[in-house]
């Protein structure tokens, strides 16, 4: 079956009802749902190649992958691209992902471009002031950024509220007559991290106090970081009574540390974790149930693959910024300071 045997069938254009399979806002959901309905029911599949051919376009979607950053992201990283991989492949477009031996991605976005092996590309983990913004433009290149940063050249991006989240979950302590907080972020030199930061302070500021900054760190979210720093936090005199864990890899090397020390989670010590929703790591079976402020990057993987989508249909990228609330859920980790 072609296309237009199948707008034939539906009574619609062929350029209706190529939007709706390729899920673009100008079609309203029911049409959308009615055209979905009708490919699956009549076997329709769209001809990729004669797609391309037609479109000029190459099909896929690149991703680079610095393996020392990796290092910093692991199994987000992981999330991340099964979220977009999954929405891409409902319209058989792949990704190309590039592992890179150094932290320098530009001479591979000049390789692509001129290859034109990528429709577009992905950057995550951007920095307040990140180059690759202004190469990529310069190439002629269309991107997509996964978070935020200060560079004035108009893009499109989708990040979290970091630094409301941070800000709510330190407010949710100090509440609870927490005032030694040890904070463990993310790369110190990243957006996020920087926000964070800017939240965590921003909490204290409104309680008219101030952080120790010799209980705030940063690195890798891995388990043997946060084991690291949360052990050296609580050889402190007077030692935290709370903890901010960047993500869940980072909480359960916190966790060690302190039933290694003695203490009770959620009642010697209070934490609250950064949590992108692990399917392995679930906060509610932890014991005790983990607070944390919650944001799906598998969700936000999907997401970015729908907008790179609308921007190949001609949205102007400068018109697509996207800030997603971040749930904070309290559970058993957290409790009153101790007398």
């Amino acid at each position: 079956m072609k296309l237009k045997d199948l707008a034939a069938e539906l009574g619609l254009s062929q350029t209706t009802v190529s939007r709706a399979l390729n899920g673009f806002p100008e079609v309203n959901e029911a049409t959308r749902q009615r055209v979905n309905e009708a490919a699956r029911r009549l076997g329709y599949r769209a001809n990729v190649s004669a797609q391309r051919l037609a479109t000029g376009r190459a099909g896929a979607i690149g991703v680079a992958l610095p393996l020392q950053r990796s290092q910093h992201f692991g199994p987000h990283t992981a999330e991340f691209l099964s979220g977009i991989g999954e929405r891409l492949a409902q319209y058989e477009i792949d990704i190309v992902v590039t592992p890179l031996d150094v932290d320098d991605e530009i001479p591979l976005y000049r390789r692509l471009a001129a290859s034109k092996r990528v429709d577009a590309v992905v950057l995550s983990a951007p920095t307040p002031d990140d180059k690759r913004i202004a190469a990529l433009t310069e190439l002629g290149m269309p991107f997509f950024v996964h978070g935020r940063c200060e560079v004035p050249i108009p893009h499109a991006w989708l990040d979290i509220d970091n630094e409301g989240a941070f800000r709510r979950a330190t407010s949710h302590l100090i509440d609870l007559g927490h005032r030694r907080i040890a904070m463990i972020n993310g790369p110190v030199d990243q957006t996020f991290a920087i926000h964070r930061d800017r939240g965590f302070r921003a909490a204290f500021a409104a309680h008219g106090l101030t952080p120790d900054p010799a209980l705030i760190a940063g690195g890798g979210f891995t388990d043997e970081n946060g084991f690291r720093l949360a052990q050296a936090f609580l050889e402190r005199t007077p030692r935290p009574t709370a903890f901010l864990a960047g993500s869940m890899m980072t909480a359960l090397g916190v966790f060690r540390a302190i039933r290694l020390a003695g203490f009770e989670l959620g009642k010697d010590v209070s934490m609250i974790a950064h949590d992108d929703v692990f399917p392995y790591l679930n906060a509610d079976n932890m014991v005790p149930s983990m607070s944390t402020t919650r944001s799906s990057i598998r969700a936000a993987g999907a997401r970015i693959a729908e907008l790179l989508l609308q921007m190949q249909e001609g949205k102007p990228p400068a018109s697509i910024h996207e800030l997603w609330p971040v749930e904070l859920v309290l559970r058993e980790s957290t409790g009153p300071a101790p007398k």
